[in-house]
């Protein structure tokens, strides 16, 4: 509990902050002019951007708004009655725009955003866990909310942002450093190397109480090291000698929902089978897996695929690999209804282009489709098989389509 003195000094001052602080690449949500019912939610890993959103989203209400960073050390404790004081505050000073950045650390946060949305408020909120925002979302403010995922820059942000061109110098470049802005600004690993140990700490350990530090900073190396390639828990498990099996799915399902790993099934017409073979692992950011992986052996291949993915998942959750007889990278679905087939490789050239063309006409044959798509570096082709056309483009130009 904090005394209400301390609450409005701590919002002056972060006023203060915000004032002073360069405005970034804007990167606004066109729905947010009409949203006067919901809370609108940004979620996404630490330091993708999602505080200098909330930030330029602020500077559009003038002074009529309170803003409040609940990581700020001056309100360490702060809990459900110190949003009744913060309530107070507001009322005094005819505030009626309330800006909440990692709303996640204050317990009970739903009750006091669900009420005052009924009162007419308007709310902007951040999190960086998703499973979290998503369990209390789905009860005091179901219906209430428009929820919205934020990444690392996508390679067009990065584009805007570097001023640079789309071409295989850009993506080339876009291919190892990724796009957390602070790494682009300054170029240090450390930066990227204390992003990523600051999510393992404040965004697992502590939140969940994890007692085997050193297993799970081992098993996030692993990961990162093991970009595109599949695994089951059980396999991971025995590696580093985790006797609970319950601990291993605790560990990998932390990391997925700090955003810092994604696991991507098999496609099967069937959830179980889904959920019991192995699943590929994918990580948020290309910047994090050339500084952090301890194995990675400059496979630009993998980097690619990784990158790949990450503009698939900017679209959409439903994206699976295919496994019969051949192999194909990404099966990808929007609403259900399967949107289109994607095969990556870094160059085509006579040791791979049967096998990378093989998986994908397998895949095509399995779903009934006769256009598909390979993702190279920097190689355009078009090959006609037996009806069926796949086109091989250079990922500057398929991800700035």
């Amino acid at each position: 509990m904090l005394s209400q003195l301390i609450i409005e000094q701590v919002i002056d001052s972060q006023k203060q902050r915000l004032i002073r602080l360069d405005p970034g690449l804007s990167r606004n949500f066109p729905e947010i002019a009409n949203l006067t019912t919901h809370a609108f939610i940004v979620s996404g890993i630490r330091r993708c951007g999602k505080s200098t959103l909330l930030q330029q989203i602020h500077k559009t209400f003038s002074n009529d708004s309170i803003y409040l960073n609940f990581e700020d050390p001056r309100l360490a404790g702060f809990d459900l009655s110190d949003l009744n004081r913060l309530q107070e505050i507001a009322v005094k000073n005819g505030t009626g725009v309330y800006f909440f950045d990692e709303i996640q650390v204050v317990e009970n946060w739903e009750s006091f955003v669900r009420f005052r949305l009924d009162e007419g408020y308007r709310i902007f909120i951040t999190g960086s866990n998703a499973a979290m925002l998503s369990k209390e979302m789905g009860t005091k403010l179901t219906g209430r909310h428009i929820t919205k995922e934020l990444f690392p820059f996508s390679f067009t942000e990065y584009l805007s942002f570097t001023g640079m061109e789309a071409d295989a110098t850009s993506s080339g470049k876009y291919l190892r450093s990724g796009g957390f802005p602070e790494y682009l600004k300054t170029g240090l690993p450390e930066v990227l190397m204390h992003a990523f140990n600051d999510i393992l700490i404040r965004d697992i350990v502590v939140r969940y109480n994890v007692k085997n530090v050193m297993v799970l900073q081992q098993l996030a190396a692993w990961l990162v090291s093991n970009i595109g390639k599949p695994f089951s828990g059980n396999s991971i498990r025995k590696i580093f000698q985790i006797s609970s099996s319950s601990s291993m799915m605790d560990y990998l399902s932390y990391f997925n929902d700090a955003y810092l790993f994604f696991y991507l099934p098999k496609f099967s017409y069937s959830h179980k089978v889904q959920l019991v073979n192995p699943k590929k692992v994918y990580c948020i950011d290309n910047g994090f897996v050339d500084i952090n992986s301890v194995s990675f052996n400059d496979d630009n291949g993998r980097l690619l695929e990784n990158m790949v993915y990450m503009q698939l998942r900017r679209i959409t959750h439903e994206i699976f690999y295919f496994s019969e007889k051949r192999e194909c990278d990404f099966i990808v679905f929007q609403n259900g209804k399967l949107h289109n087939l994607y095969q990556v490789s870094w160059q085509l050239d006579h040791n791979n282009m049967d096998r990378e063309l093989a998986g994908l006409i397998e895949a095509m044959d399995y779903f009934g489709k006769k256009k598909a798509k390979i993702i190279t570096f920097d190689q355009s082709d078009t090959f006609i098989i037996d009806g069926k056309t796949i086109v091989a483009l250079p990922f500057h130009e398929w991800a700035t389509q």
